[in-house]
């Protein structure tokens, strides 16, 4: 997070980075994540519920019975600016 401090960029990947944090570190994520997302657009991908209730949008994949794939998506903002 101190790289992201140091040299911003308009878009950021994180892929799966909170898996390990204890409750009290994952706290200081979420924290972290909503002051970069002032600036920035975050792609998260978690399975971690507190860091999914810092969301915009929720995007996921998920496997019906007969084995196909769908892609779900939820809004969970509604005065998101265009």
């Amino acid at each position: 997070m101190a790289i992201f401090r140091a040299r911003p960029s308009p878009f950021y990947i994180l892929d799966e980075v909170e898996a390990a944090l204890d409750d009290v570190n994952l706290g200081r994520l979420v924290s972290l994540i909503e002051e970069l997302r002032s600036s920035s657009q975050l792609i998260i991908i978690t399975h971690q519920k507190r860091t999914m209730e810092v969301a915009d949008a929720l995007y996921g994949v998920t496997m019906r019975g007969d084995g196909i794939t769908q892609v779900i998506s939820q809004r969970l903002r509604s005065d998101l600016e265009a």
